[in-house]
């Protein structure tokens, strides 16, 4: 069952095997399989979810630190801007001084 507003008519059956297994899964299937192999996949499988979730922890605290930084770029942006718009009348040439009117 793909859609999850649609029924199905296998009496509401997998049409299709799963791609992924969850931790728990993982687990689940440590505890029933007693082999070996199925112990070392299982195994394996964990450590991966845990080294996911160390993963995803430091890509968080980069993603926070990012965050961090680009709020204190917007706050040094706006202080450039309105410097910039301070001295740009001071890079301006100087205008022409005032000329005598000829005649009476």
């Amino acid at each position: 069952m793909r859609s999850q507003i649609a029924t199905s008519s296998f009496h509401g059956g997998r049409r299709y095997l799963p791609y992924v297994f969850t931790e728990h899964g993982v687990l689940m299937a440590a505890n029933v399989l007693h082999s070996p192999r199925a112990v070392a996949v299982s195994v394996a499988l964990v450590k991966a979810f845990v080294r996911f979730r160390e993963v995803l922890a430091t890509h968080q605290v980069v993603a926070k630190r990012l965050t961090e930084v680009e709020k204190t770029l917007l706050t040094h942006d706006a202080a450039l801007r309105d410097i910039y718009q301070k001295i740009k009348p001071l890079l301006l040439p100087p205008p022409d001084p005032p000329r005598k009117k000829i005649g009476f």
